[in-house]
């Protein structure tokens, strides 16, 4: 007699062990694909979902290293970052492997460029600590800081529309870059922005020196390797 030992199997009995299902597993797997990234204080939901990540850490390492992904734990962040094969992780030496490119998200230049705006303020705010860096390693920066940061260092300026601007606030905060109080407003000059230690994963020194460096942002902005893309 054979018996056949199937990886669902193998996977069901392992979550077993930490008395998790796999119902459970495939949320905390569509949320890794879907946003690259689970950030425990993001909300309860993520909570919950870090927290039963890390009784199953080596597990998830498994299952997505299978497929050639990476998981990265940031712990004293705590949070849980998906690389896609063959991407730039910050800090980590390169897997070798061919980058898949319908796994790379592409980004906007306006995008890109915030994001670098805000990888600088964060280095600043680090070496400056005092009042702009908080208990929980985020940077706290105005709106016209930011905006300063990316004619200044970048050459470029934030969209005029309020709308698109708006737009652009929120997809920095989907892709948990910062964090902005519920009555933020950008026509407050002392409304604050969190930059979340999270843009370390993002964007790189090299990627920061290379862009100030060029001073700019090439409008056909590339795809950035930290991020899958979302459906």
């Amino acid at each position: 007699m054979t018996l056949t030992v199937t990886l669902n199997t193998t996977l069901n009995e392992a979550l077993a062990l930490h008395h998790l299902d796999a119902e459970r597993f495939r949320d905390i797997v569509g949320r890794l694909y879907a946003a690259g990234i689970i950030v425990r204080d993001e909300d309860g939901v993520e909570q919950r979902l870090y927290d039963d990540m890390r009784r199953i850490e080596v597990l998830l390492h498994d299952y997505f290293g299978l497929a050639g992904f990476r998981l990265v734990h940031d712990i004293k962040g705590e949070f849980f970052r998906l690389y896609a094969p063959g991407a730039d992780v910050p800090g980590m030496p390169a897997d070798e492997l061919e980058p898949v490119l319908g796994l790379r998200a592409r980004l906007g230049a306006d995008f890109v460029a915030t994001a670098l705006a805000l990888r600088f303020q964060y280095q600043q705010g680090l070496a400056e600590a005092g009042r702009r860096l908080t208990d929980d390693g985020e940077v706290l920066v105005t709106f016209e800081e930011v905006s300063a940061t990316l004619q200044t260092q970048l050459k470029r300026t934030l969209p005029v529309n309020t709308v698109e601007r708006l737009r652009l606030l929120a997809d920095l905060r989907r892709h948990r870059l910062i964090r902005m109080a519920p009555s933020f407003s950008m026509d407050d000059e002392d409304a604050l922005l969190a930059i979340r230690p999270t843009i370390l994963g993002i964007i790189s020194d090299d990627m920061l020196a290379a862009a100030l460096e060029a001073e700019g942002v090439d409008d056909a902005a590339p795809s950035t390797d930290a991020e899958q893309d979302a459906p």
